[in-house]
């Protein structure tokens, strides 16, 4: 029997429906509460810790070691830090009062929106779902997950991990295609949560400004890597290659091009060839830390982008296993189709420059980007290209590690997205910021009410100067 778009848009109704009995119960907005869900979501994940790294190999061909690290330790780890302060993020907030108010208490509550919908990309398809609900749980809300029907086996463990471990009306899978997340950032959600591609998460806004749901977007873009002439070059080469070559390239916030100075240029590209040898050894594709690109449809779409002229680096690719070697393109321009759109896969432009500032100018030429990344050893370089531009966020002679820090928001500006998360940043994303006045009875200020006198004014001006 074939399920039809009111069938969907039904069972998505009746689900919230559930999840909006369940939250006015008021259970989730206790911090007892919370922390046992913590708990018990940990419990799940180490349950279905083999399950999820063999799904991980199976539909991305992760590696163990960067399986456990992006993803499945990734998120234990974010899941004791939170337990660890939740209790301090979630206490009323006192704040001052200014003294025309003389007698009163200013008090900010953090209170849960209700339930959310947490919508995960296929990249990191565990962390990019779980990382948010951690905020969402320990926020109070109830949550359904949309993990991404482009990593199946992936979506299959989240969901029977989650309808193990937790009731239905609490927290919620819905997987499918298309039609389902249609469905999803079209119903009445207090919050949504999307991880994704530009070009949806339009799409995700535009349903959610109908019914003016609030939103996180955390999305992509062409995250420039700048290598200063006076740069570490053999360092610059490993982190470099580290951050891109991982996962396939497919990360959000992988070096997308370099931007490097022309006196470095070559010696940047030897080095970075020396280094992919080392890291994944003469033939890439045998090598069990590599990955491999996620479908048929993002396969050729990279394969499409390849300049053969302009490989200086590997180049070779395998349709039938969705292989495609650790590439290095130089000598290329903003006019090539490389540089037209974000590359999220294992293609690695080179561009010149011969002055940071005309570096900048690229940059700031085109739309912001999630990250930035720049390679120097003199700190005005650094701080003028931090000021001088704009991204979510970055690193000094690193790339990616930024987000490791659960001290630091991560999240996009512009085009690359809007709002952020990761540590308390995640509580306070799912939290709505209730400000409260309370005033005491003993102590009233007569001149505040009319019919107002000329002293009425003075006193006024008195309080507000």
């Amino acid at each position: 029997m074939t399920t039809t778009t009111t069938d969907i848009n039904d069972t998505v109704e009746k689900l919230l429906a559930k999840h909006r009995d369940y939250f006015e119960k008021g259970e989730t907005k206790n911090i007892d509460f919370r922390l046992e869900q913590l708990a018990t979501l940990k419990k799940a994940v180490q349950k279905y810790e083999a399950e999820l790294m063999d799904a991980l190999k199976k539909d991305l061909g992760k590696s163990i070691f960067e399986a456990y690290g992006s993803e499945v330790g990734y998120i234990l780890d974010s899941i004791g830090f939170f337990m660890k302060n939740l209790k301090s993020w979630a206490k009323v907030k006192k704040v001052k009062t200014p003294l025309v108010h003389t007698g009163s208490k200013s008090l900010i509550y953090s209170q849960p929106y209700g339930t959310v919908l947490i919508v995960g990309p296929f990249n990191y398809p565990a962390q990019l779902v779980l990382e948010p609900l951690i905020g969402a749980i320990s926020a109070g809300n109830c949550a359904v997950i949309k993990p991404s029907e482009f990593t199946p086996t992936v979506s299959g463990v989240l969901t029977k991990m989650i309808r193990e471990f937790f009731n239905e009306e609490y927290i919620s899978v819905v997987e499918g295609a298309k039609e389902e997340t249609s469905a999803l950032i079209h119903a009445p959600f207090d919050y949504i949560f999307f991880t994704g591609s530009v070009e949806v998460g339009k799409i995700v806004m535009q349903a959610a400004a109908k019914r003016l749901v609030p939103v996180t977007l955390e999305l992509g873009g062409k995250s420039p890597c700048i290598v200063h002439k006076d740069a570490n070059i053999e360092v610059a080469a490993q982190r470099i290659a580290w951050g891109k070559f991982m996962n396939a390239g497919q990360t959000c916030v992988a070096p997308d091009y370099i931007l490097v100075h022309e006196d470095v240029r070559e010696e940047l590209v030897k080095s970075l060839k020396k280094t992919i040898h080392d890291f994944y050894g003469d033939n890439p594709q045998q090598s069990k830390d590599y990955g491999r690109v996620v479908n048929v449809r993002q396969f050729d779409r990279l394969a499409s982008l390849l300049d053969m002229e302009k490989v200086v680096v590997g180049g070779r690719i395998d349709r039938e296993s969705l292989y495609m070697e650790p590439t290095v393109m130089d000598g290329v321009t903003w006019e090539d189709k490389v540089m037209q759109e974000e590359i999220f896969g294992p293609i690695l432009p080179i561009l010149e420059y011969n002055d940071i500032k005309d570096a900048m100018r690229q940059i700031n030429n085109v739309p912001k980007p999630l990250a930035l990344y720049v390679f120097t050893e003199n700190n005005k370089v650094e701080e003028e290209v931090i000021e001088g531009t704009s991204f979510g966020g970055g690193c000094v002679n690193d790339t990616v590690t930024h987000l490791t820090n659960p001290y630091l928001p991560f999240g996009g500006v512009g085009t690359s997205g809007i709002g952020s998360y990761h540590g308390k940043d995640s509580f306070d994303t799912f939290s709505h910021k209730k400000s409260v006045m309370k005033k005491g009875t003993k102590f009233n200020l007569s001149f505040l009410y009319p019919p107002y006198s000329d002293k009425s004014i003075k006193m006024l001006k008195k309080f507000m100067k």
